[in-house]
């Protein structure tokens, strides 16, 4: 089984050394930088819009480096590798299968399919700026526009792809975690969010970018390790000829299914379409209604936001298509090797489902030093992610539920300790569902899957209410609910009707997933645009402009009288930040949509479709000049994910320097007065 061979390669104490120990280093890092920030800058982790908004100020650099860690989940790195694994060169690329103990495959397009969302929501990152610039949550527009009932429904939907995203992350790293080390699954559950509750609440938002940041560029250096090591120095491979070559006779003995000449070195994958499909549509509702997005260009400053979402979207890409070409290929290529885990023998199913092709790989390649900096990047990409879903959902409690419906008055410090309390509450609310869905056999593939049918529904209503003004309240509400409802009845139906019964397996299978994906996002969309040409609104984007324009009246304490910290905030500029020419705002609009558009047709359809109908197989040089190439973008992705942040900060670290240095400075001259 998997887990004993993982078993072999880290001791137990290891996992718990990860977990326990990188966590609360972290947080204890956060406490650290939350001093300095609360001392000698204008930003206070005490006032409700830097915990939250991170006082709008953010830089592309920074934002871009946060989407980068966001969207790389643990199952990012594992199953990127797993399809490299059984499908060769167009693994990275083209599609990735989701299954970690299933003993079916599932298939969805990676890294050019999972990018379109996010530069598609380079649109919808300006068009905040441009009509709500003051909102914390995209709830609120909803609210502001539509009213209670609507601002319920998608409250329901919000909670809902938020819940299903944190589960996820710490099922696939407790069981990563699990498989590498043996750890105890359910203690991995609980003990993985913990660190990361301590150092949200220490510092909120600007924590989150901060340890987004670092964690970032740590796995850029792990990942160009792995890349270095494998093309140009490791004894057992140590060049792309030699790749080449051995995924050749790797070919030879274990041709692939589906692919041309059964080859790892070609694009063509009868698989890609339907599997691209489902991507789309549950990867659209991830991003879509997943605050912690619409965070990130929340706290983006306003014309630099879509620059941001650009740059990140582009960085990403690198990451899977990099990763996978390394680790995933070198899987392939050392299996026959006496140092390979599993030798004399190929990976077996339960292995291969558990996303174990990386890490066997790294252990091939690298021995124990490889397994543990593998496990390394993987606890802190689930880490990451879950720290952003914590200050999401922190949001929306706070702001769309305390703040509207309990306590519209509430005072500064009333709202950071609801926030503090919050992001407690969902890191054991996530837990416990996540411990709930191990213990019934569901897993991260099946919930992935399952997940676009079930927000599906909401994806198209949440992006009109912030870009069409035409869109109508009974709009918003049919497509959201009908969507849901449409999904279900074809996921199921199409379960009964193709494969003779409603089962957790059948409802994992392709057919039924894509029918439910597709149901979903297309009723949403139809009835949304439907029902509202037939009596369209003609809404005024200067009333959800206006939300928060008053910050002054949630800028007191309890007795009248502003703190400190409030007055700091009154005095921060970040809030008129919104206020730029109207002209630079419609220009960025217009460079996302081009931008986006142009991308993703790159992406998605110029550079694999030709490849993939022409059935090319790849020579030994068109494979080296591949090789280089993903060199030179996962370069390109540490330079705007890691150097880009560093020196759009430069002026304020020498600000800074420069404040602690008169800071110490007046404290020896004050000592040496008393003495």
């Amino acid at each position: 089984m998997a887990s004993t061979s993982v078993a072999t390669i880290l001791p137990v104490g290891v996992g718990y050394g990860v977990v326990v120990g990188i966590g609360f280093f972290f947080a204890f890092l956060m406490c650290g930088i939350s001093y300095l920030q609360n001392r000698y800058t204008t930003f206070s982790t005490k006032t409700s819009e830097e915990f939250n908004t991170a006082s709008r100020s953010v830089k592309p650099g920074l934002i871009a480096s946060g989407i980068v860690s966001a969207w790389t989940w643990a199952a990012t790195l594992l199953q990127s590798s797993t399809v490299a694994y059984d499908y060769g060169i167009a693994g990275p690329f083209w599609v990735r299968r989701w299954f970690p103990s299933f003993a079916f495959a599932e298939w969805k397009q990676y890294a050019a399919g999972a990018t379109v969302q996010i530069l598609m929501f380079a649109v919808l990152a300006c068009k905040i700026k441009q009509n709500a610039p003051r909102c914390h949550t995209y709830l609120e527009i909803i609210y502001t526009r539509y009213g209670v009932a609507t601002h319920w429904v998608f409250i329901f939907f919000a909670l809902l792809t938020n819940i299903l995203v944190g589960s996820q992350l710490l099922l696939g790293g407790s069981a990563v975690v699990t498989s590498l080390t043996s750890m105890n699954v359910y203690a991995a559950i609980f003990l993985i969010p913990l660190g990361v509750c301590v150092y949200v609440v220490l510092g909120g938002l600007r924590a989150t970018f901060l340890c987004d940041y670092s964690h970032t560029m740590i796995l850029m250096i792990v990942m160009l390790y792995f890349m270095f090591s494998v093309y140009t120095t490791n004894p057992l491979i140590g060049s792309p000829a030699a790749m080449y070559s051995l995924l050749q006779e790797a070919a030879l003995k274990r041709p692939v299914l589906g692919n041309q000449d059964g080859s790892y070195l070609t694009m063509k994958s009868n698989f890609a379409l339907v599997f691209g499909i489902i991507q789309l549509c549950s990867g659209s509702g991830t991003v879509f209604l997943d605050q912690a997005y619409w965070q990130r260009g929340i706290a983006s400053r306003p014309t630099t936001a879509v620059r941001a979402y650009l740059l990140g979207g582009i960085a990403w890409f690198a990451i899977p298509f990099g990763f996978a070409t390394t680790l995933g290929l070198a899987a392939v290529a050392l299996t026959d090797n006496p140092k390979f885990p599993t030798f004399p023998n190929p990976m077996s199913p339960s292995q291969i489902t558990a996303g174990l092709a990386s890490p066997f790989a790294a252990s091939a390649l690298l021995g124990k030093g490889g397994a543990v900096a593998l496990l390394i990047v993987l606890f802190m990409a689930v880490t990451s992610c879950a720290s952003a879903e914590l200050i999401a959902v922190s949001s929306i409690l706070t702001f769309d539920i305390y703040r509207t419906y309990m306590r519209p008055a509430a005072a500064p410090q009333q709202l950071i300790f609801v926030s503090h309390i919050m992001i407690c509450v969902f890191g054991l609310t996530v837990a416990i569902f996540a411990c709930i869905w191990n213990a019934i056999g569901i897993d991260l593939g099946w919930l992935f899957l399952v997940m676009g049918l079930l927000i599906g529904g909401a994806v198209f209503p949440v992006a009109f209410a912030i870009t069409w003004k035409s869109q109508t309240r009974a709009g918003a509400i049919s497509g959201a609910l009908g969507g849901l409802g449409a999904g279900l009845v074809a996921w199921l139906a199409t379960a009964r009707v193709h494969y003779g019964e409603i089962t957790v397996t059948t409802t994992g299978l392709e057919y039924p997933t894509l029918a439910g994906n597709l149901a979903a996002i297309m009723t949403g969309l139809i009835l949304t645009v439907v029902i509202s040409w037939l009596n369209p609104a003609d809404f005024d984007w200067e009333v959800t402009r206006a939300i928060n324009t008053a910050p002054d009246d949630h800028l007191a304490s309890n007795n009248g009288t502003p703190t400190d910290d409030e007055k700091k905030m009154r005095e921060t500029p970040t809030i008129e930040v919104a206020d730029e020419e109207p002209s630079k705002l419609a220009r960025a609009f217009r460079l996302a949509w081009i931008a986006s558009a142009l991308l993703t047709f790159i992406m998605d359809f110029l550079i694999p479709i030709p490849m993939f109908l022409s059935h090319y197989v790849f020579s030994q040089r068109f494979f080296t000049a591949w090789v280089v190439i993903s060199f030179i973008w996962v370069f390109c992705s540490a330079a705007i994910s890691t150097i880009l942040p560093i020196v759009e900060a430069l002026s304020f670290f020498k600000q800074l320097a420069n404040d602690i240095g008169v800071d110490l400075g007046a404290r020896k001259r004050r000592t040496e007065g008393v003495q």
